[in-house]
């Protein structure tokens, strides 16, 4: 599908889609470019690329297909620095989680000549780096398109058939409406999983201390989401704040209502809240989008053969 394929940033998403393209075999040759040489030598230990190198310039120069795997807030500056050296015709694409405020940073930088389409897999887990990437991350995940309304459309489908060839579904959706879900499904979870392990990380040391030795299910789950990257997340949040806000005010309504209902000893209130919200869990469950199975390899090397999915934790850097 493509000559050459650069991936700026290679952690998890960048280093799960270069393996995903090269087991689907869709590119002749894939280029790692990561400002971290240390990154760059450990992505060509691993294998995961042709080439390897800390240069932008150098490492887009002939690439069919450029995808920004960096944190949301860092693809305006990413784009300025490899905007002279695109070759004409080419496509760049982006994995955020925020769609708006990447097309408005990343779209004044890139010549006439080249095609724009921004997207995000919806899928991650909180470990990082180019050795925790796997193939496999983005089987039966759904990723999201938002290109601009003026994109040419030969470069929107050749998007959706990269997408596709990792196993993935793809869907095409308004920036806006893309940010405005996302704030619900990941972002607000990530915000409240922030604030809980917050809370007991400011408890007295020997409270805290039996807090984390007798942790429960929920807790746990809500350290592992607190455990993803912070600069991507503090990116998300900055990047995203108008939508994110508007779900926390919704969600500080229910909240308030929930407590109100424990004060009066509404029991009734309380089960009926919890038995539709159950509906949701149920829904997610039935069409697949529970958990992940780790190939043999990750498996070996210690990683849960399961993890519940992180959506995007992604880390881009």
């Amino acid at each position: 599908m493509f000559d050459q394929v650069s991936i700026i940033g290679f952690g998890l998403i960048g280093s799960s889609l270069a393996q995903g393209i090269a087991r689907a075999g869709l590119a002749r040759k894939i280029i790692c470019v990561d400002s971290s040489k240390k990154v760059c030598k450990k992505v060509l230990q691993l294998g995961l690329a042709d080439e390897a190198t800390p240069n932008f310039v150098k490492g887009v120069r002939d690439s069919d297909l450029v995808v920004l795997a960096v944190p949301v807030g860092a693809c305006g500056d990413v784009a300025s620095k490899i905007s002279a050296s695109l070759k004409d015709g080419a496509i760049v694409t982006d994995v955020g989680s925020v769609k708006q405020s990447v097309i408005d940073a990343v779209l004044p930088y890139l010549p006439d000549t080249v095609h724009f389409v921004p997207g995000h897999p919806i899928a991650g887990t909180e470990y990082s780096g180019p050795e925790a990437g796997f193939a496999e991350l983005f089987v039966n995940r759904w990723v999201i398109l938002t290109p601009p309304s003026d994109t040419d459309v030969r470069a929107v489908e050749k998007i959706v058939k990269l997408w596709e060839g990792c196993g993935s579904f793809p869907e095409i959706m308004d920036p806006y409406h893309h940010d405005l879900i996302l704030g619900v499904t990941s972002h607000l979870p990530h915000l409240i999983a922030y604030t809980i392990v917050g809370t007991a990380d400011d408890l007295e040391a020997d409270l805290k201390n039996e807090v984390i030795k007798f942790s429960a299910g929920g807790f746990r789950d809500f350290t592992r989401i607190a455990a993803s990257n912070p600069v991507m997340w503090r990116d998300v949040f900055l990047n995203n704040k108008d939508a994110v806000l508007e779900i926390l005010q919704r969600f500080d309504e229910d909240l308030t209502a929930l407590q109100r209902a424990i004060r009066k000893g509404d029991g009734k209130f309380l089960e009926a809240f919890f038995t539709r919200t159950r509906h949701i869990r149920h829904d997610i469950i039935e069409q697949g989008q529970a958990a992940y199975v780790y190939p043999d390899t990750q498996r070996k090397s210690g990683v849960p053969a399961v993890l519940e999915d992180e959506e995007d934790d992604s880390e881009r850097a």
